[in-house]
């Protein structure tokens, strides 16, 4: 999954940075909201995690322009203003959660998966395809209850597909969700990715199709 985080406090980005990369979520920075805003003006994000007081224009403002905009991604706020009339005109204006500052970075963790699943309108932790079950929050893939070993790429390459399952994913959406700004990828590497992951699914009821010129779907073996 792809994350904007933003967040004018260096110290605070950098450690939610690392922590969300060592969940082996692709996450891009913005430091201010006149950046955060030019940057969500491109649809390459998966979810939002939004501080409101930020120099340029306030947090409130950029979630505005994003659902002027029609855009329906998860934002989750961060702030240090835990009024009462701060959550509520964050969730007015369309925020997903909010959270006061300071705050633990796994319950952040936690609600950040249970917006996911919301938007996938599933009350239960798990996706599951098939015979085929992933736990989003343990990063455990299972095929009829026995542990399928993946990378930390191939399980996010599969992570990914399975949260669009049913629906076509192209080879540049996978690399946009994938990989930070300015990393150097090709797509060569995200067609080695699907390779390995169905090698190691061989044994399920999900396949991977390919759709000449589109992309990859994911669904019940036939």
């Amino acid at each position: 999954m792809r994350i904007l985080v933003v967040e004018d406090d260096l110290v605070l980005a950098d450690g939610l940075i690392r922590a969300l990369r060592q969940s082996s979520h692709a996450v891009d920075w913005a430091k201010d909201g006149i950046e955060a805003d030019r940057v969500l003006a491109n649809p390459v994000h998966d979810f939002v995690i939004l501080d409101l007081s930020l120099p340029g224009i306030s947090g409130l403002e950029v979630l505005r322009r994003l659902r002027q905009r029609g855009r329906h991604l998860p934002v989750l706020i961060l702030s240090a203003r835990d009024a009462v009339e701060d959550r509520v005109k964050g969730l007015d204006l369309g925020a997903d959660d909010y959270i006061g500052k300071p705050f633990q970075l796994s319950e952040l963790e936690a609600r950040l998966r249970a917006i996911l699943r919301r938007g996938q309108g599933a009350a239960q932790p798990t996706i599951t395809v098939g015979d085929l079950e992933y736990d989003p929050s343990g990063r455990r893939v299972t095929v009829d209850g026995k542990t399928v070993d993946l990378s930390a790429r191939e399980l996010t390459v599969l992570e990914i597909l399975l949260m669009r399952a049913g629906r076509i994913v192209s080879k540049e959406q996978l690399l946009e969700h994938l990989y930070d700004w300015g990393e150097d990828v090709t797509i060569n590497a995200i067609e080695v990715y699907v390779h390995r992951v169905r090698k190691a699914l061989t044994a399920s009821a999900v396949s991977i199709r390919t759709i000449r010129g589109l992309g990859y779907l994911v669904e019940k073996a036939q």
